[in-house]
């Protein structure tokens, strides 16, 4: 027998009533996340169009996410704040149609988690599972398997990005092999590559979360055209969240915090 509920106001079902007078439904279909087929996606060939954004997420559950500023706030108060400002930083840069926009999701089975939207207005944000590894391991593995074109990789709680700077990020890439925005820690908040004539090992022995994470990976870049982008900050700390917070879970930002580039 299939399982059945009350008919939610809104919801789209097939009604049927009981002897009650009661309105009840099977429950409804929920649709899956697309996935990135890297068969399909090796068959793409190089175009102008093929630029790929990929926001490195995790899923928001408490204690594996935004762990330093939990011990300021809070595990609930931490988690909640990721998930809203994912989904608001999302939002702000799959609105455009000048690139693709795909979520690289850790952990892998929670690829068809309901933490993020399924699309944006300008078509389906494919999924991609980030693999094991330490975070080189896991951003190496996207550069190696997403379809044709240059790749813009950006985390997902940098409160004052927006489609400006992946714009202007995929713009650098026309002239430049690689492209990153710097960070006040000393690691970076974007990174891109033109992936053009091959593909960099770009990750090979950086010391993450650390002050050396930057200078580690442009040691791999050595013989490669480099440019890079104004700094940004996360919000790793209750301080940041004073500073950035308002900023965070806005899906279009103040025209004051528009940076001009």
């Amino acid at each position: 027998m299939l399982e059945q509920e009350l008919c939610v106001s809104g919801s789209h079902c097939n009604e049927d009533r009981s002897a009650s007078g009661l309105r009840f439904s099977k429950r409804p279909h929920l649709e899956k996340p697309r996935r990135l087929n890297p068969k399909h996606a090796a068959a793409r060939k190089p175009s102008r169009l093929n630029r790929h954004l990929v926001m490195m997420v995790k899923v928001p559950t408490a204690g594996q996410v935004k762990t330093r500023l939990a011990n300021d706030i809070g595990l609930a108060r931490a988690t909640t704040f990721y998930r809203f400002a994912t989904n608001s930083v999302l939002s702000r840069l799959a609105a455009s149609r000048r690139w693709h926009t795909y979520l690289a999701i850790s952990p892998d089975n929670a690829i068809n988690s309901r933490a993020w939207p399924l699309r944006s207005n300008s078509g389906d944000i494919l999924r991609l599972p980030q693999g094991q590894g330490n975070l080189g391991r896991r951003m190496q593995r996207v550069l190696d398997g997403m379809p044709a074109g240059p790749i813009v990789i950006v985390g997902s709680d940098i409160p004052a990005i927006n489609q400006r700077h992946i714009a202007s990020a995929f713009k650098k890439l026309g002239r430049s092999d690689a492209v990153y925005g710097p960070s006040p820690d000393g690691g970076y908040w974007l990174f891109g590559m033109r992936r053009v004539p091959r593909i960099h090992q770009a990750f090979l022995d950086v010391r993450w979360s650390t002050p050396q994470t930057l200078q580690d990976t442009l040691k791999n870049l050595q013989g490669l055209s480099v440019t890079s982008m104004e700094e940004l900050s996360d919000i790793d700390e209750a301080s940041d969240l004073v500073q950035q917070g308002a900023l965070a879970t806005r899906r279009v930002l103040p025209k004051n915090q528009t940076v001009k580039l």
